[in-house]
């Protein structure tokens, strides 16, 4: 009964930033799913969290072991859990019950964002539009339990099969949406639905010949044939298995057709790993947007009540601050730059439209100190209060919200405490225009000549203005905004970095990388140059950041035997994981597993003079197979020719180095 009263007791404490924070983001162009709000307890938060977040999943032990690291990080390690929310229409956030109010109020700020990235960025439409989370999880919890429940089913035989799907859980393919025509083998229908009866029945054979010569030992030979011809790689290796793998019968000693259960099992997992695709895609650029507009209503719009600040001060501090690769960290300062810059153009496409200026004289002529006070908010906007309201009234009438100002006026809006009402969005874009902030007070003056140039390619109309006065008046205050919804819309995480990761951005924030040197034995800084921060930044996210493997042969060597490539561009395979890897899809399989690769090799006597001359040894590129056959492990090495199509372009992002960036 007290654990009731406190839950409803802190739902009425929430209740009004919820509604406010809705209307705020609104406000600020934000257009998210309708957002639903639980309260949970400190175990409750910890299960979700080992769930990712739904309350039901499939039995397994991955899910305790999950749920016990939560515990320790919190318990130990000083962590502690802020929010969790569902991508689904509607959202579902789950606040933390023993959270102060300022915490609250930064969830929920953060999950409104969320909210709107998940309604409005096609990855997500793309591979989670047409699906029911939490609905389809619930679903699938109960049918694994009810298979594991089945007298005739060993409980066991169903975790490892789980564990046989989930090692390959991310390897399907990222670049399509999610696709589930693909046709399931029934050996009850193939005989007389699949292309090779077909092309026999046109034969007209007598029973007795076709019996005799093309028996059932000769079909399946012949499907597994065609089972290998693939006109590119297969990406979507849960899927090739499904329509293509066997199960391997330790009992029996060799592969035998998939269980329906078995078949059943895979798909629900493949259908999971394609929901999950979109957050994994878009880590980056979703966390960052949070944490962007997070950041801009709690602290620009004072959300958080002057008792509330410092904490959450202190709570964002945290958050951005954390170690290692720091996705909200990097994806606010992202978006942050892609907003500057924006308004950067915009202002200096009107400077290069005053009489007088071009871009060979931009630098000389302009004065920035009077660019930057005349590009500063309209008083009345940078101040409101209740006191103030008049000001509002000499504005243009498209900053300012009109039926927000007459409430205002007449006691219905506690304009103190939400400025923000009384505006619109015009309004509150010029109140928080980025090159007015103190960080940025120098973007503008520091854009390059080269940057100057290419503006004033496109520039029409070039004398416009008679002063440098008359353009700022005319100057967009959204455009930053609009360009950050533009882009909220249409990217993934690794175009969001390909496109706005600029050397100006590596250079102001002094990104960097470095890797273990085989000289010394420990990590040194190898460069701050923007190419190889950036290109170490993109294997980072491509594919999850995990290797790209696919399917290259179903009947390699003509021995019904598979082929996998490893996408190589320069990082290694862990061999060591490969080979556990392999093991499991053997099971997957039934019959012998092969995986070409690249590895470096670096001489012993190479390596030794480089350490005597403090150089790194440079490796050599070998080809190599790697092949299990249920008992062992075989590593050859396979000619160049066999494995140019397992190279990268010059160029290429496509897996996870073993070195991290700093």
């Amino acid at each position: 009964m007290n654990e009731r009263i406190e839950t409803k007791r802190e739902a009425e404490r929430v209740r009004e930033p919820v509604v406010e924070a809705r209307k705020l983001a609104k406000k600020l162009g934000l257009d998210p799913y309708p957002v639903k709000y639980w309260i949970i307890d400190y175990d409750e938060m910890n299960e979700l969290i080992a769930y990712d977040g739904f309350q039901e999943r499939y039995p397994h032990w991955r899910w305790g072991m999950k749920y016990d690291r939560q515990q320790k990080q919190t318990q130990y390690a000083g962590g502690k859990a802020f929010e969790i929310v569902i991508n689904d229409d509607p959202a579902h956030a789950f606040l933390q019950q023993s959270n102060s109010l300022a915490d609250q109020k930064a969830v929920i700020t953060h999950v409104e964002a969320h909210s709107d990235f998940f309604a409005n960025n096609r990855w997500y439409r793309m591979f989670a539009d047409e699906l029911d989370a939490a609905a389809l999880l619930s679903r699938h919890a109960d049918r694994v339990r009810s298979i594991m429940a089945d007298s005739e089913i060993d409980r066991e035989a169903v975790e490892k099969w789980i564990d046989n799907v989930l090692c390959l859980q991310d390897n399907i393919d990222q670049h399509q949406a999610f696709k589930n025509q693909h046709r399931v083998r029934d050996d009850e229908d193939d005989h007389d639905t699949d292309e090779i009866s077909d092309q026999l029945a046109d034969m007209n054979l007598s029973d007795e010949v076709r019996d005799e010569v093309f028996d059932d030992e000769w079909l399946e030979a012949q499907r597994e044939k065609q089972a290998g011809k693939l006109e590119e790689p297969e990406k979507d290796l849960l899927a090739f298995f499904r329509d293509h793998g066997r199960a391997y019968d330790p009992e029996e000693g060799k592969a035998v057709e998939m269980e329906d259960w078995q078949k059943e099992v895979l798909e629900m997992l493949r259908t999971e790993s394609y929901y999950f695709a979109a957050q994994k895609t878009t880590k980056v650029m979703n966390e960052g947007w949070a944490a962007y507009w997070e950041s801009m209503m709690m602290g620009e719009e004072s959300f958080a009540g002057t008792d509330e600040f410092i904490e959450y001060a202190d709570h964002q501090a945290r958050v951005l601050g954390s170690p290692g690769l720091n996705p909200y960290k990097l994806g606010k300062q992202l978006w942050e730059y892609i907003e500057n810059t924006e308004n950067r153009r915009e202002v200096v496409r009107k400077l290069m439209r005053v009489k007088g200026i071009t871009w060979r004289n931009f630098h000389d002529v302009v004065d920035f100190d009077e660019v930057n006070e005349l590009i500063e908010p309209h008083p009345a906007l940078e101040s409101v209060t209740s006191e103030t309201l008049s000001d509002l009234e000499s504005l243009p009438s498209e900053k300012v919200d009109s039926e927000g100002l007459e409430r205002a006026k007449a006691g219905e809006i506690d304009v103190d405490r939400h400025p923000w009402k009384v505006l619109s969005y015009e309004g509150l874009a010029e109140r928080h225009f980025s090159l007015n902030k103190l960080q940025n007070r120098g973007f503008l003056e520091s854009i390059g000549q080269q940057t100057l140039e290419q503006y004033a390619r496109y520039l029409m109309d070039d004398e416009r203005y008679e002063t440098v006065a008359e353009a700022m008046a005319d100057v967009d205050f959204a455009v930053g905004w609009n360009r950050m919804y533009e882009v909220r819309a249409s990217h993934n995480d690794v175009t969001f970095l390909d496109g706005f990761l600029t050397k100006e951005f590596v250079t102001d924030n002094n990104y960097f990388t470095y890797e273990f040197s085989q000289t010394t034995g420990d990590y040194r800084v190898t460069s701050s140059e923007y190419e190889d921060v950036k290109k170490k930044l993109m294997l980072q996210f491509t594919n999850f950041g995990k290797p790209t493997i696919a399917v290259y042969d179903g009947n390699y060597d003509n021995r019904n035997e598979l082929l996998l490539g490893h996408h190589y561009n320069g990082v290694m395979l862990d061999i060591g994981q490969a080979t556990r890897t392999l093991e499991r899809i053997y099971d997957l399989w039934g019959r012998p597993v092969n995986l070409k690769t690249i590895v470096k090799e670096i001489d012993e006597r190479d390596a030794e003079i480089a350490r005597r001359r403090d150089r790194e040894p440079e490796p050599e590129e070998k080809g190599k197979l790697l092949r299990y056959d249920g008992n062992e492990f075989e590593m050859h090495d396979l000619p160049w020719s066999e494995v140019e199509d397992i190279t990268a372009t010059e160029v290429d992002y496509d897996t996870k180095p073993d070195e991290w960036l700093a």
